[in-house]
């Protein structure tokens, strides 16, 4: 008898039966990872996607800023969004005037409604040129930073006085290493406790996060690292990676270990990190590390890059600076330790134009806003990106938006496709999904449990981050006890469901 694959689960659910179910509850649940995947009998094609740019959000034209400002990173603080960044101007080999002269770095602070419009207040704070009417919360009187990342801390043991913390790395004060700063307002930091102590391994020179996670109850820290390697494909043996430690109270650490992409994985250079929890399903941890790729020699495609001029005067002041590029990355975890990695880039530089495919390039700010639609649809993911690094310009924060859930969903062919998880126990009488169909696609959802019993829905077509599934029957039966769902599509893309 041919089986279709609507009945696959339904025929081979008792095979299955002995696999310890994953119980979800009500949460959403994504497929990036594949964890709730049942690959095997999975035959859709887990595809990663990419942000579109949506324009410039802020320009850093102050005479404190330049084309070094970078390091942003936001958070949600009850009815607005904070930013904090660096204020500076990069190191030059030229010997005309400058539009922007390095004098110190600067933690520099803008806020936004909506995540789309931001200002830079004026707040009166730091004196630049005699002048008191600017944006800086912190300058070189105050340490020497080299990055600065706040979160507001919603451990519910936390004094008022420490509600908003940072981490920022200083070699001024000792011991040299990772600091943390404290602030009761988001605005007035002042220098806490020493965090981490640099000592071998450890460089400290990026942006450094740290956040409470509420689902373990706690800190967690992902900060820059580096190792020696033998075989870097590229060249360089000294590889930038990203370390992992926890604490109950932010005063005391856990060793931090490597973060774990699998035995299989590539040991090649990850800078910046921007990890944090997803908002949409806070136990899983998101981050967008950039690709540090330095290449070992000068080659033809650098003189047609743009800009070859200038990346010639920059290696004169070290040869990584113009030898060096970057991309971004797409990684998520479920513990905090071990993440699956897409190798392939989440952001590349893009289309040659003038001041683009350098050192510098694809940052990702720390920090995901929900924003509206573009075009009237549903909500959207912004995350932003730094552009303009190295040329003697202001440096534009620019806004690039993606289907909310969309980092990666599993995509099926016109012909149908089946994605099948592994056993899952639920809870709640309703289902909505988050997908996205052609006009002549679909996609059909079949729940069944040990027993061979099974609900099976009415077709589904549309494109919506929330859709309510209709099904010939209560759903509600099935809930608390082990269940395999086959979800089969046409031309379609599933990025998440959950059970309500």
């Amino acid at each position: 008898m041919k089986r279709t694959l609507m009945t696959m689960a339904t025929c081979t659910i008792a095979t299955l039966g002995q696999a310890q179910p994953i119980n979800i509850g009500n949460r959403r649940e994504v497929f990036w990872d594949n964890f709730i995947v049942d690959q095997d009998k999975t035959t859709a094609t887990l595809t990663l996607h990419h942000p579109q740019f949506a324009g410039t959000v802020l320009v850093h034209d102050e005479p404190y800023e330049g084309d070094g400002c970078d390091y942003h990173n936001i958070l949600k603080d009850d009815d607005r969004y904070r930013m904090y960044y660096l204020g500076w101007a990069m190191p030059s080999a030229k010997k005309t005037p400058r539009n922007f002269t390095p004098q110190g770095i600067r933690v520099c602070y803008a806020e936004s409604k909506d995540g789309i419009n931001w200002t830079k207040p004026k707040l009166g704070l730091r004196t630049y040129n005699g002048n008191k009417e600017n944006n800086i919360i912190l300058d070189s009187t105050d340490n020497g930073f080299d990055n600065f990342m706040v979160f507001k801390d919603e451990n519910p043991n936390c004094k008022p006085e420490h509600r908003y913390k940072a981490t920022a790395y200083s070699n001024r004060h000792e011991p040299k290493g990772l600091w943390c700063y404290v602030s009761p307002d988001g605005i007035n930091f002042t220098r806490g406790w020493n965090l981490f102590k640099l000592e071998k391994g450890q460089a400290f020179d990026s942006l450094n996060v740290a956040f409470w996670d509420s689902n373990t109850n706690l800190y967690h820290a992902y900060f820059r690292g580096f190792h020696n390697v033998q075989n870097e494909r590229l060249g360089d043996k000294n590889v930038r990676d990203i370390r992992h430690a926890t604490s109950t109270d932010f005063i005391n650490w856990t060793e931090a270990k490597l973060l774990d992409f699998g035995k299989d994985a590539e040991d090649y250079p990850l800078y910046t990190n921007v990890i944090e929890p997803y908002p949409r399903a806070p136990h899983l941890f998101v981050g967008f590390p950039t690709r540090y790729v330095e290449r070992s020699k000068w080659s033809d495609s650098f003189d047609k890059l743009t800009g070859a001029q200038e990346r010639k005067e920059r290696m004169t002041l070290h040869p990584r600076y113009g030898l060096t590029i970057t991309d971004c990355i797409f990684i998520s975890s479920r513990n905090g330790d071990n993440f699956t990695r897409f190798d392939e880039a989440f952001v590349r530089p893009g289309p040659e134009r003038q001041f683009n495919w350098v050192y510098g390039d694809c940052y990702p700010a720390r920090g995901l806003v929900r924003t509206p639609g573009t075009r009237g649809h549903d909500d959207e993911i912004s995350l932003y990106i730094f552009h303009g690094h190295w040329h003697d310009i202001a440096t534009e924060l620019q806004r690039y938006t993606l289907r909310i859930d969309g980092f990666a969903s599993y995509q099926a062919t016109y012909k149908p496709q089946a994605l099948v998880t592994k056993p899952l126990v639920f809870s709640g009488n309703s289902l909505t999904i988050n997908f996205a169909t052609s006009a002549r696609g679909s996609a059909f959802v079949e729940i069944s449990d040990l027993d061979g019993n099974s609900i099976k829905s009415s077709e589904v077509f549309g494109d919506s981050i929330d859709r309510l599934v209709g099904f010939t029957d209560d759903l509600a039966q099935f809930q608390n006890k082990p269940v395999i769902i086959t979800f089969t599509l046409s031309d379609a893309n599933l990025y998440s469901f959950q059970f309500k």
